[in-house]
């Protein structure tokens, strides 16, 4: 019996396809920290080394292709977080690293709060996807570095996020502002009074 495909997954990318897509995403989004993202899409094209035609081919318009660069960074950091664990240090040189990386994807989205506040559909579960996504990482390193006593262990991922994110707000418009070093400040301040 021929159910016509339905309850089937939805056939996987190649590898060389994912890996095109990423590279293509990764170029998009060295576009958008240097020209915004109303960059010229011909920047990006010649930055991932394609035709406009292959980006307009993977991305229809502009939102599907901001869309896709703020996922792609969102799992990212995602990823970084288990992996720094393992390879850092100490938990809390893991929760430092991430959060350096966390401050990099803040501060690199020039003009990207004015679109995800417009009426474009395909933005309205972006902020959502990012908590769901990205606190639970930071809640793993809290909880790590807490264990291991390098933090106090009454703390909070998304107050954190959230604190880190408004100390980043003032970085698109004083270039004398340092958001790195001010969110340095904060995460130095999560370290138990002795």
């Amino acid at each position: 019996m021929n159910d016509g495909g339905a309850g089937r997954a939805a056939p996987r990318k190649r590898a060389d396809a994912r890996r095109n897509e990423r590279a293509l995403l990764d170029a998009a989004a060295a576009v958008f920290v240097t020209s915004g993202v109303e960059a010229p899409v011909r920047d990006i094209a010649a930055r991932a080394g394609v035709g406009v035609a292959t980006i307009y081919r993977h991305f229809p318009t502009r939102a599907d292709l901001i869309v896709a660069v703020y996922r792609h960074q969102v799992e990212a950091c995602a990823e970084a977080g288990p992996a720094l664990l393992e390879s850092a240090a100490s938990p809390y040189d893991a929760l430092r690293r991430w959060i350096d990386q966390f401050v990099d994807f803040l501060v690199t989205k020039h003009g990207l709060a004015a679109v995800l506040q417009s009426d474009n559909a395909g933005f309205d579960t972006l902020h959502a996807y990012f908590l769901d996504r990205l606190v639970p990482v930071c809640s793993r390193l809290l909880d790590a570095a807490a264990a291991a006593g390098e933090i106090r262990s009454d703390l909070n991922a998304l107050e954190l996020m959230r604190g880190v994110g408004n100390l980043c707000i003032g970085a698109d418009n004083d270039p004398r502002y340092d958001a790195r070093r001010m969110v340095a400040l904060l995460i130095a301040g999560l370290r138990p009074q002795p």
